[in-house]
């Protein structure tokens, strides 16, 4: 499987302005600028995706860890902390909140260090990754 995103910029780095599209269409011509990126700009960065995708494959990869080891959540929730300092991606932390019946705190503690590890996008990632998890 393959998949792709096309970038486009023009001008400068800091007055430039540039715009991201993706196979699935999900993001069309979506704006991004040295505003969005390091003020508060509207529109996205690359840090906000790669939080974005690090929180849904984390997220993904832990239900199917809970199903592999018998359970199905009522739910999942994550939010994922990209930190950018000195021109580098230096973490990754993830807080997971979760409702699965019948699990103990610590198989669900298990199963989130797991997924931390082993989904793709942590593997991809040379960063240091960390996770927090919360069980209702």
């Amino acid at each position: 499987m393959i998949r792709n995103a096309t970038a486009v910029w023009t001008g400068s780095g800091k007055e430039g302005k540039g715009n991201l599209s993706t196979q699935s269409g999900v993001l069309q011509e979506t704006q991004y600028s040295f505003n969005t990126r390091f003020a508060d700009g509207i529109g996205t960065n690359p840090e906000e995706l790669v939080a974005a995708a690090h929180a849904g494959c984390f997220t993904m990869k832990l239900s199917f860890v809970l199903n592999e080891a018998g359970f199905t959540a009522d739910r999942l929730e994550t939010k994922c902390d990209i930190t950018f300092e000195n021109g580098s991606v230096t973490k990754s932390h993830l807080t997971v909140s979760g409702s699965v019946p019948n699990i103990s705190k610590e198989q669900f503690d298990e199963a989130v260090k797991n997924a931390e590890q082993n989904c793709p996008i942590s593997k991809l990632l040379n960063t240091e990754i960390s996770s927090e998890a919360t069980l209702s």
